[in-house]
């Protein structure tokens, strides 16, 4: 089982628009720094803030996906 990490830093904003792949977040996993990237394009919602310690499988954001044009 994997220990529970801290959420160092946000490398967007709340509700920023982010492309699959981007940098979004920072996690703390005991001494190691570990990059959270986006999975799709869309709109991103944060809810664990800075400091927040999490579990594995923690919900850090959710992302609304945009539709084609």
């Amino acid at each position: 089982m994997m220990p529970e990490g801290i959420v160092e830093r946000w490398f967007i904003v709340n509700g920023a628009t982010i492309r699959a792949g981007e940098r979004i977040a920072e996690i703390r996993i005991e001494d190691a720094l570990h990059d959270i990237v986006a999975p799709a394009d869309g709109r991103a919602t944060i809810i664990a803030v800075v400091n927040d310690i999490i579990e594995p499988g923690s919900v850090l954001a959710t992302l609304e996906t945009m539709r084609p044009d």
